[in-house]
């Protein structure tokens, strides 16, 4: 699929606490419950393959989980299945949608009406950040992954493209929530990777001020 070609009004939704998709970036997902096995077959069956991914928004008084505005549509590109009927998937992630509302039906998944307004750039070409001090940025990636007790291939991390880089590392790491939504949300490659390192400088500093490196 194109991803300059007109994409549906209505899409399915899987509502994932802490789960992070990018535009161009891959999200590999394990789908067991019948509701998202559901899903994921009826998904199949669409020319765009689409399943957006959206952070729960919890909302006082009210049953279930409410659903953040803004999620990321993936495209299903691999899947296999396992014995007892699991699938594992990859999605690519092909644009940010914001979503206008819920679609009552009969499918056991959750839809919505979305807009794709205010989000072409996802569906371009990859992103560049002209600011970015790649060594600067790597020193402190290091401070934190020893903090953590973290590994890497720092050979592949140095070789990386910008967007890879800075897209990988959102998804990956772990930070709460609010802050995947943030990631999201940032309007820029730029804007996400400053947001990056204000969350990695704060995990350093373990969120109250004492640095974990002391």
């Amino acid at each position: 699929m194109s991803t300059q070609m007109d994409l549906p009004e209505v899409i399915p939704v899987f509502p994932l606490t802490g789960a992070l998709l990018l535009p161009r970036s891959r999200l590999p997902l394990h789908i067991f419950e019948p509701r998202y096995l559901a899903m994921f077959d009826d998904a199949l069956k669409t020319p765009e393959r689409l399943i957006g991914m959206v952070q729960p928004n919890e909302v006082p008084g009210r049953d279930g989980p409410g659903l953040m505005t803004i999620g990321c549509a993936g495209r299903i590109t691999q899947f296999s299945e396992t014995e007892d009927g699991r699938y594992m998937i990859t999605l690519l992630g092909i644009s940010r949608f914001r979503i206008l509302e819920e679609v009552d039906g009969f499918t056991p998944y959750r839809r919505t009406r979305v807009s794709w307004e205010g989000f072409e750039r996802d569906r371009g070409g990859a992103d560049r950040d002209p600011g970015f001090d790649r060594a600067g940025f790597l020193r402190l990636l290091d401070r934190y992954f020893t903090a953590r007790g973290l590994n890497t291939d720092w050979d592949t991390l140095k070789e990386a493209e910008d967007e890879l880089l800075i897209n990988s590392l959102s998804m990956l790491l772990e930070f709460e929530p609010e802050d995947k939504q943030a990631l999201l949300e940032a309007p820029s490659l730029s804007t996400r990777r400053e947001t990056l390192i204000t969350l990695i400088e704060y995990a350093l500093h373990g969120g109250d001020g004492e640095d974990l490196m002391q």
